[in-house]
């Protein structure tokens, strides 16, 4: 099976490439890491910030490099009450935030052709929880919505918990889930939670980026391992 990892930045993909030789594909102004592993084809990138270059390379990782399931690992932050710093969870659902054209009389978050939530994929989140049990790790779940902008704001974080029921927020999950369900690619997405994502998150995302990076590598090998 080729199977495509995906995070959003290159710390997060950094612990994989340390781990499996991997061959580097220049393409579309970015890297693609190919490799093999646990008879699976690896495709692994990041897709860099943003919903425009996330949903850019999950595309490339599907059309060109032949993705049949994507795992897309990284951070995020919490929204309801009780997620704290260094919690790990698995996305039911994914959400685009800051998509309105409520104007016309549509619900927030509306993408013509396609759901408001798009659901992931339930085998691939089973499997997930099958290795957070293995692992011995606390995986929740819950709806996570995504932006064009990291949310620092106490207003913005209450009005996307209020309006979507979000249990985080980060900037690519959704546009990637609105890429799997166009093309019909199973996906799943992991996010441990950085920060609050209120006043004080810009302070807590650098520190803890490379320690949740390393957990997500070991994390995503299991489950490629069970696929």
């Amino acid at each position: 099976m080729k199977v495509a990892i995906l995070g959003a930045m290159p710390e997060e993909i950094a612990p994989l490439l340390e781990r499996i030789e991997t061959k580097e594909i220049d393409y579309a102004n970015n890297k693609f890491y190919l490799a093999n592993y646990k008879n699976h084809e690896l495709i692994i990138a990041y897709s860099k910030i943003g919903k425009v270059n996330s949903t850019m390379s999950a595309t490339i990782m599907r059309e060109k490099f032949g993705a049949e399931v994507l795992l897309f690992t990284g951070v995020a932050g919490a929204l309801k009450t009780g997620l704290k710093i260094g919690d790990v969870l698995f996305a039911t659902k994914v959400v685009q935030h800051d998509l309105d054209i409520s104007a016309f009389g549509h619900p927030f978050g509306f993408v013509p052709g396609s759901p408001v939530f798009v659901e992931t994929d339930k085998r691939l989140n089973k499997i997930a929880v099958d290795v957070a049990n293995e692992l011995g790790i606390n995986l929740t779940s819950g709806i996570i919505a995504s932006g064009d902008q990291f949310v620092c704001d106490e207003s913005r974080k209450e009005w996307i918990l209020r309006t979507f029921d979000a249990a985080a927020v980060e900037m690519e999950g959704a546009s990637v889930g609105q890429v799997c369900f166009a093309l019909g690619m199973p996906f799943f997405i992991m996010r441990a939670i950085s920060d609050e994502a209120g006043e004080k998150a810009e302070f807590d995302f650098d520190e803890f980026m490379v320690n949740s990076a390393k957990t997500s590598a070991n994390f995503v090998l299991k489950m490629v391992a069970r696929l």
